[in-house]
């Protein structure tokens, strides 16, 4: 084996060995002219608007899987918590934590990855870190991003901000992501096309706010815990009930068919490249043809309302016409999803 086919902890000491795995392997994906300034910080300029910043980590296992990769998930995942408030992601941090003994081939797969998401997405990376910790110290490598979007003057997007009467909006297919690591994770082969959903949505937000002021109240990604445990945060900040129809969820048949077979529910799996979209009423049907018009929102479907202020509930009418109360997901169903 080759001396630099694996990471070792000369690789985190901060010398030659550092110097050499950015030289080498960062900076020759990641190509903004901030990162190779090499400063402590990135200066970005000036900019009209409100600075919107968020943080996330990542820790998917496996790290490679059908659909996507942690590196993926990384990228879309900060973007699309900068969109969920209606910002414009303008610039990327990267930060790695990686186990000594990480394959550099593996390594490198994610960089690459990482870098063709960036540029895809029009969001460079602009600064970043890396360590290595001794073997058993972390599992393989952990991921952190962080984003820095600009929010017009003109948009107040929060979760607080249902109110009754809104039209509820899902964006495509749910438990795709959720489905696909588990499946993967219990070695389980499904029939159908299932692979992760992971993507960025910043450019349908914009679409949507563009065209709608005013009309959008809420955005989110339901991710962790699925759609129930989203709907249920927004419920409880928005001081409202929300009444989903279980016909209208759209969930593919192979994504049921796996989730029936393993004993899970998909509105509790989580979603890497969907939002939740709460906005008016009178202007519901506009807002869904405008998002089916994009290349990620073409499964959207509108599948509920906001009720009168309530208890923060949620709620799902059956297709036999019953009701079905959803509440937030408790303890942890599926280990390193995201």
């Amino acid at each position: 084996m080759k001396a630099d086919s694996i990471i070792s902890l000369d690789h985190g000491s901060g010398g030659l060995a550092s110097q050499n795995l950015i030289s080498g392997l960062f900076l020759r994906y990641l190509r903004s002219p901030q990162l190779h300034d090499l400063e402590d910080c990135a200066i970005l300029g000036e900019y009209c608007g409100r600075i919107a910043f968020s943080t996330d980590s990542y820790v998917v296992d496996p790290l490679f899987f059908p659909g996507g990769d942690i590196g993926k998930l990384a990228v879309h995942g900060t973007i699309n918590d900068l969109a969920m408030r209606g910002a414009r992601p303008i610039a990327l941090s990267l930060a790695l934590i990686i186990e000594e003994g990480f394959a550099y081939a593996d390594l490198e797969r994610v960089v690459a990855s990482i870098s063709a998401c960036s540029e895809a997405s029009g969001v460079a990376v602009v600064t970043g870190d890396t360590k290595v910790v001794p073997k058993g110290k972390v599992d393989k490598i952990f991921v952190n991003t962080s984003g820095i979007g600009i929010a017009s003057h003109r948009h107040n997007i929060s979760g607080t901000k249902a109110e009754s009467g809104d039209a509820v909006i899902i964006s495509g297919t749910l438990a795709d992501h959720g489905i696909t690591i588990m499946s993967a994770q219990a070695g389980i082969a499904i029939d159908g096309d299932i692979k992760s959903d992971t993507q960025a949505l910043h450019r349908l937000v914009a679409t949507l706010l563009e065209c709608n002021t005013g009309v959008v109240h809420v955005l989110r990604d339901p991710t962790r815990g699925g759609l129930a445990t989203t709907l249920c945060e927004i419920a409880r900040s928005s001081g409202v009930d929300i009444t989903l129809e279980e016909e209208r969820l759209p969930i593919r048949g192979s994504v049921n068919t796996a989730c029936e077979m393993i004993g899970l529910d998909p509105l509790y799996l989580a979603n890497e490249g969907k939002m939740i979209v709460i906005c008016d009423r009178d202007g519901a049907e506009d807002v869904l043809q405008l998002m089916r018009r994009t290349p990620e929102g073409r499964d959207a479907a509108l599948i509920g309302w906001v009720g009168e202020s309530g208890e923060g509930r949620v709620s799902l009418t059956t297709r036999i016409g019953g009701s079905r109360l959803l509440e937030p997901l408790t303890g942890q169903p599926l280990p390193r999803i995201c």
